[in-house]
């Protein structure tokens, strides 16, 4: 018995004090009222881990009381704290954590707040941290799928920027290394704000920016960025859109840097012209370089040998991935033969997922999107004449809870023909259908209509009747926003050729949007 109990208090101590100044309740789901007497006592508290629990604003709020005496506090390890919880509920609960650790006097040097899904009024939530002194010492900023969106990166930008003005004028400039931020649609707009806080910064030394729907100018607003942050070490930004013109801005960034390890490009449609261009820059510099990623980026047999060719002489090179290209049966053998002639065969990643040599009509596909990105180019400058370690990428297996989160025509048609199943064993693992369908197509089909219009970097898909059929039911859900009507009755009013096909599909949801438009 006494065993017994000896050991059950070493593993409560054990989920509890992880190391000096560290108090972790991280997936134990206990009563806030507990912590918050633990906290109040605990001496010299560093570290506080919450990550896997649900905290309401109640909760927070007492929490928060807790950390006002706490002025050695530096780490916030506050992941996945609010699940189940309602969004409207995390802002406050966010402001007064917040406020608690300035009143505390408070240094931090790492605040990660990954896996809440607040959106940009989660991050009002912490605009006033950021912009307070406890972030003058901020080190790293993890905000790793939070569902910030475009508005809420402008405003973390922001926060960024001031925080950086005020801590300059106080002698100790902000000098962040870590800033992550997966899977938070920031796309062109997002990603540009941050950049010119990156590029005033100049201190990174990690950026994570994948799967945000960037695209060439929000990538090319980046590289500009990361030119000024010369101790840059890991640069990620896989499953973003570069294309050939972003491609080529990133290579010209890379050659003002010499400490960069990591890149990770994979699933960014780089393209044969991007990869030469980064060819060119790992040739000239990058002499620590480990790890290089320009998986899935349609990149062809001779434009992968030079991409081989480059890293000759790299001695710290531990892996170079080009799976998923088009290189063919002859490319991949050549490609191996010349990475087995720089005694570097075992460096070379996996070839299973290639895609084979080009057809004619990809490379005139390739042309037409080329020429569509200079449009696109000229309008913006239109427009804007008076404005101002990284893990190694491994083939991604057909995955519906992927698709449901991007959806996009590539992921739609890799799931196969067994599709329709792998959807249904996702809703049948969602409590509320109703909910399913709200947070994976409102989100994705009024702001983007990405199913309908593709994505920059696939193939446009034919247009089906499903396709609308699927609209129609979602524009009479409460859920769907009444502002968002008139923006989809405009696209449908279009002369559309892709449309043609399910003309009476058209008209019904036509119908439908009249009907539910508002009356002013």
């Amino acid at each position: 018995m006494a065993t017994d109990a000896v050991a059950q208090l070493a593993d409560s101590l054990a989920k509890t004090q992880v190391t000096e100044g560290e108090l972790s309740y991280k997936g134990q789901g206990r009563k806030f009222d507990n912590m918050v007497k633990e906290i109040q006592e605990f001496k010299g508290l560093q570290a506080l881990r919450l990550e896997g629990n649900t905290y309401g604003v109640e909760a927070a709020q007492a929490i928060a009381k807790a950390l006002e005496t706490k002025s050695e506090f530096k780490y916030c390890y506050w992941s996945d704290m609010f699940t189940g919880r309602l969004r409207s509920e995390i802002p406050p609960a966010l402001n007064s954590l917040g406020a608690a650790l300035m009143t505390a006097g408070a240094r931090l040097t790492v605040l990660d707040l990954s896996d809440n899904a607040f959106g940009p009024d989660g991050v009002k939530g912490i605009e006033k941290l950021l912009k307070s002194t406890a972030c003058h010492t901020l080190q790293e900023l993890r905000l790793n799928n939070c569902g910030m969106g475009i508005g809420g990166g402008k405003i973390l930008a922001a926060a960024l920027t001031e925080c950086y003005k005020q801590s300059s004028a106080q002698g100790t400039p902000l000098g962040l290394k870590v800033f992550i931020a997966g899977r938070n649609r920031l796309e062109n707009d997002g990603a540009t704000a941050l950049a010119q806080a990156f590029q005033l910064m100049g201190s990174l030394e990690e950026v994570h920016v994948p799967q945000n729907g960037i695209n060439h100018p929000g990538v090319t607003a980046l590289a500009t960025a990361m030119q000024h942050n010369p101790q840059l070490r890991v640069l990620n930004l896989n499953d973003n859109t570069f294309t050939k013109k972003g491609a080529i801005a990133m290579a010209q960034a890379l050659k003002h840097l010499r400490s960069v390890q990591v890149i990770n490009f994979g699933d960014c449609l780089v393209r044969s012209e991007g990869a030469i261009a980064i060819a060119e820059a790992v040739t000239e510099g990058l002499p620590i370089l480990k790890e290089l990623n320009l998986s899935f980026g349609e990149i062809t047999g001779e434009a992968a040998l030079l991409v081989a060719q480059s890293v000759e002489g790299k001695a710290t090179l531990e892996k170079l991935d080009l799976n998923g290209n088009c290189l063919g049966e002859e490319g991949c053998d050549a490609l191996r033969e010349v990475m087995d002639g720089l005694n570097m065969g075992d460096l070379l990643g996996s070839l299973s997922d290639d895609e084979g040599e080009p057809e004619d009509d990809d490379e005139d596909d390739e042309e037409e999107e080329d020429d569509y990105e200079e449009d696109d180019d000229v309008e913006e400058e239109d427009s804007s004449v008076n404005q101002v370690s990284s893990p190694p990428s491994v083939p991604r297996p057909p995955d519906a809870a992927s698709f449901l989160c991007f959806p996009s025509p590539d992921k739609l048609l890799k799931l196969g023909t067994k599709r329709a199943l792998l959807f249904e064993q996702q809703v049948v693992n969602t409590p509320c259908h109703e909910y399913l369908i709200q947070q994976t197509t409102y989100p994705r089909v009024s702001p983007s209509l990405c199913l309908i219009q593709s994505e920059d970097k696939v193939k446009p898909v034919r247009v089906v009747p499903g396709h609308l059929q699927a609209l129609e039911y979602v524009v009479r859900q409460d859920y769907f926003p009444q502002d968002h009507i008139a923006v989809l009755e405009a696209f449908m009013s279009r002369h559309i050729q892709a449309l043609e096909s399910c003309s009476s599909a058209r008209n019904i949801l036509k119908s439908t949007l009249e009907q539910v438009r508002p009356e002013n």
